[in-house]
């Protein structure tokens, strides 16, 4: 039993970019679907595919990474024995605008891009 879902999902993208792997598998949960998601829409990974009928799993297709680009990073701040809450004006840059965060907000999962302009 996985006792933080997220660094697991994490693990297992960083492990899969850093062996060159074209598809992972991870369980399935409504959580990582979401945040798979938005790593779809902000193209950290290429696709994604839900599949099975009583024990659901994602299939993520990663970006082909060539030896001069350098591999995404994932980072989780907010960890289950210390959560970090802000407010919408302390939501900053990620890497400089090149990166995102993923923030869980009553609008549900959005980067911090959007909870900045939505105020959240």
């Amino acid at each position: 039993m996985v006792t933080d879902p997220i660094a697991d999902l994490f693990t297992r993208l960083r492990n899969g970019y850093m062996a060159s792997k074209p598809v992972i598998e991870i369980p399935h949960s409504k959580l990582k679907e979401t945040l798979v998601a938005i790593l779809r829409k902000n193209k950290y990974v290429a696709s994604y595919e839900v599949s099975g009928d009583a024990k659901k799993s994602i299939s993520i297709t990663l970006n082909p990474t060539k030896l001069n680009d350098p591999i995404p990073t994932f980072k989780r701040i907010s960890t289950p024995g210390c959560r970090l809450y802000l407010k919408s004006e302390e939501i900053r840059k990620s890497r400089s605008g090149r990166g995102i965060y993923i923030l869980s907000t009553p609008k549900g999962m959005i980067t911090g891009y959007e909870a900045r302009s939505l105020n959240v």
